[in-house]
């Protein structure tokens, strides 16, 4: 029997944001920095300084995204050693990754304990800085972490290991000659290019492709009439304009609902819609969030890894419950199950939407229909994508027509690195790792979720160390050579160099 309202247990206290006390996040940096030292992190850098075709500075890794992935992925690196990396971010600092921007949840989706870009450190934790703050009672009452809490976390996080991004800075394109990397790069101060012997394209949710937008024969995204009036989950949205207006929200996922729940709590009535029957009710993804699986799933063969992740992502993820009980909270809330949309017809004095049911008239209309995967439509690989391995080659035919955006995720070598379907790009793509969502079906949920972001951030740096390694072995060998340091000097069985 399915409860009533008044059935249902209460909604635990949640806000996107606590009170900051400043003196006691710079009181816990200190304490985490002298942890760092007593670690020896990081250590000293090792590589080989490298140069350009004409003599230019070259970076050993360029870093292309400052948020949670990109910016631990880049402490990763340090941690190895690894210390001539450049970090970009096209976004101001504190709005790199969706938190602060189009991420419309008050808390996040995942249990308050996890870990992850603190790689380790106790005094770096999430659990450290918000008790640093409110101490061990607040914590204790803490349900989930705020949207804004973790912002400002990630970014305690850089200050205090000394992480520089550059923001304001755009990749604009990959090109490589002469065994580099050449990445053209945007800013307010104008074009610039870099070389690079590693890149790393940490590049968010969207950063394998672009946000999902449902194909309907009436709506062109170009249409001057969609302007205003048709949105996707990822858009700057005008919430406040919406007071008192009708919006149609497509989708079942948490995106769908936590932008209903902001049209609604702006004055908006809200009709949601899904083609299925009913909600997604079990996240099959928590499952994988353990040890064994995030570190073993990229061992697996190729049939044994499609089996698992098209079964998740087709038995999709639910909203969580507390974004569902946000909208159930408003009267002006509706949702149309088993009731998809057939087109999209943007109108001068609204959006009309028809179903297999009729037609229903709304003023603006909202997708909540996430992002896809398709690395045509990453503009910084252009020169590389038709070279791209991709899952469609490894599996067979009737698998991949079964389920197209798994087949258009791209086929990963086990340290996140591109792979070529033929020799010509093959060594410009063995330089290019992909840390994000793209990386899932090859490695795991290890490049946007948080349980497994430490175990792929390390396996990302470990994987990159020994490529910059194996690389200049030979350097290396030289540099064995030419150690001189004479250990026994203090004693009287020394002997110089000359004399052995």
């Amino acid at each position: 029997m399915i409860p009533s309202f008044s059935e249902l247990p209460p909604v635990p206290a949640q806000s996107v944001a606590s009170e900051r006390q400043p003196e006691a996040l710079a009181r816990l940096a200190r304490d985490a920095r002298a942890d760092l030292a007593r670690l020896n992190l990081p250590p000293a850098n090792w590589v080989p300084s490298a140069e350009g075709p004409q003599g230019q500075a070259v970076l050993d890794v360029l870093v292309v995204g400052a948020g949670m992935c990109g910016q631990t992925a880049a402490c990763a690196l340090l941690r190895e050693g690894v210390a001539n990396v450049r970090v970009i971010d096209r976004a101001a600092r504190g709005e790199e990754g969706p938190w602060g921007t189009y991420a419309r949840m008050v808390t996040l989706r995942s249990p308050k304990h996890l870990t992850g870009p603190d790689l380790g450190v106790p005094s770096l934790t999430f659990r450290a800085w918000y008790e640093a703050q409110h101490g061990e009672a607040g914590w204790a009452a803490l349900h989930k972490v705020g949207r804004l809490d973790w912002r400002d976390y990630l970014l305690w996080v850089r200050d205090t290991v000394g992480l520089r991004v550059d923001n304001g800075v755009s990749l604009v394109s990959l090109e490589d000659e002469a065994g580099l990397l050449r990445a053209r790069l945007q800013s307010a101060a104008g074009p610039e290019t870099v070389w690079a012997r590693k890149v790393v394209l940490a590049l968010g949710r969207e950063g394998s492709g672009a946000p999902r937008w449902p194909a309907f024969s009436s709506l062109r995204r170009e249409d001057p009439l969609a302007a205003g009036r048709v949105f996707h989950s990822a858009d700057a949205i005008p919430f406040e304009a919406l007071r008192g207006r009708r919006i149609g929200v497509l989708g079942a996922g948490a995106s769908a609902f936590d932008n209903a729940a902001c049209a609604l709590e702006a004055g908006a009535r809200v009709e949601l819609f899904a083609r299925r029957p009913f909600l997604p009710q079990v996240n099959k993804s928590k499952w994988t969030s353990f040890p064994g699986f995030f570190r073993g799933y990229e061992s697996l063969d190729d049939q044994r890894k499609w089996r698992f992740y098209t079964y998740i992502f087709d038995e999709q993820v639910p909203p969580p419950w507390e974004t569902v009980r946000r909208c159930d909270a408003h009267a002006g809330f509706g949702a149309r199950l088993a009731t998809p949309w057939l087109d999209v017809q943007p109108q001068r004095d609204g959006v009309r939407v028809v179903t297999p049911q009729g037609s229903e008239q709304f003023d603006a209309v909202l997708f909540g229909t996430g992002f896809d995967v398709d690395l045509l439509e990453r503009p910084e690989l252009a020169r590389y994508v038709d070279a791209i391995d991709t899952w469609a080659r490894h599996v067979r035919p009737e698998q991949a027509a079964a389920h197209p955006e798994a087949a258009r995720f791209p086929y990963l070598g086990p340290g996140f690195e591109l792979r070529g379907s033929g020799a010509a790009h093959a060594q410009a793509l063995a330089g290019i790792h992909l840390f994000n969502w793209g990386s899932t079906m090859s490695q795991g949920a290890l490049a946007g979720d948080i349980p497994g972001l430490a175990i792929g951030a390390g396996r990302l740096a470990q994987s990159i160390a020994r490529d910059l390694f194996v690389a200049d072995a030979d350097l290396h060998w030289a540099r064995l050579q030419a150690l001189e340091e004479p250990e026994l000097l203090p004693t009287r069985w020394y002997v110089p160099p000359g004399e052995r």
